[in-house]
Parts: C-alpha cells; structure tokens; sequence
C-alpha cells in the first residue's frame, strides 16, 4: 500500500524534530490531546461502524508521537473522542514518529505494515489493540480537508 509522498514537508520536520520535541515535552499534554480528540472526532468516528463504536468506548488510548515529543491521551465515548484523564488506566500505548501516523491516517501505509516495519509499536490490551488495527483497516484513508473545533454545547 506504500506510495511516494513529498519529502520537503519530512526533511523539514526532521530538521526541527529536535527542537520541538524538547520544547513538547515540557507542555501540558492537554491542548495537543484536545486538538486531536476534535479532529478525529470529526474526521475519523464517523467512519467507524455503529456495529463497533461502542466496543472502542471507555477505554483510554495514548498516542506518543516519538519524533516530536507528544504524548496523547484519547477516549472514545459515544459523541466522539475526548481528551481521558491522567488517573485513567491505559489500554493501549501507540508509539511511532509522526510521519507513520500521518501515512497510517492518509492511507499510504496500514497498521500491519507499519507494525512490522517496526514503524509503529503497540503496547497494552492486545485484544483491545487488535480491534483498533482491524478499525483502521477497515476505515481506510481520513479526509484532510481544513477543519474547524466543534461547536461548544
């Protein structure tokens, strides 16, 4: 499934990746886990089947950005993905650099590919791991379009 992509926009990042990655990891993880939590929410729960949403619920996921220094804390919930809290337990711990993600995302690459490249490392509940590589294969590419946070209730 690996295409070609660009690689000005990956050089570039490799050449900052250290200086963002010191400064990342001295932040609050809260607005990063935020902005992704809006952006799947939008772009990638309404992909997943009904049939399997409410399987993915209540379980805390962090996604560690390697390269740049971020660490993610998820929740799905019915609504969408929110940002889990820090006593919560992980089930599942993702750890890859940022372009594995963004290709896992786009569809370039898939989850099994980047798993035995050692791109990409799971750790935690391996049934509950299991379910969320098999959704992402079903899912396929996410849409990048712009986005825009969701409307505070």
């Amino acid at each position: 499934m690996t295409t070609s992509t660009p690689m000005w926009p990956w050089a570039a990042l490799a050449r900052v990746a250290p200086t963002l990655s010191a400064v990342a990891r001295r932040l609050p993880t809260q607005p990063p886990s935020w902005a992704a939590a809006q952006f799947l929410t939008q772009r990638w729960w309404p992909l997943v089947s009904p049939e399997i949403q409410p399987r993915l619920c209540g379980r805390r996921v962090d996604v560690v950005v390697t390269d740049l220094g971020l660490t993610l804390h998820l929740r799905a919930t019915p609504g969408g993905l929110v940002v889990a809290r820090q006593d919560e337990p992980v089930a599942v711990r993702l750890h890859a650099e940022a372009r594995a993600f963004v290709d896992l995302m786009q569809g370039r690459d898939d989850p099994d590919t980047l798993f035995f490249e050692q791109r990409l490392v799971m750790e935690g509940d391996t049934a509950y791991a299991l379910l969320l590589k098999n959704t992402l294969d079903a899912i396929g590419p996410v849409e990048w379009r712009p986005w825009r946070p969701a409307a505070r209730a």
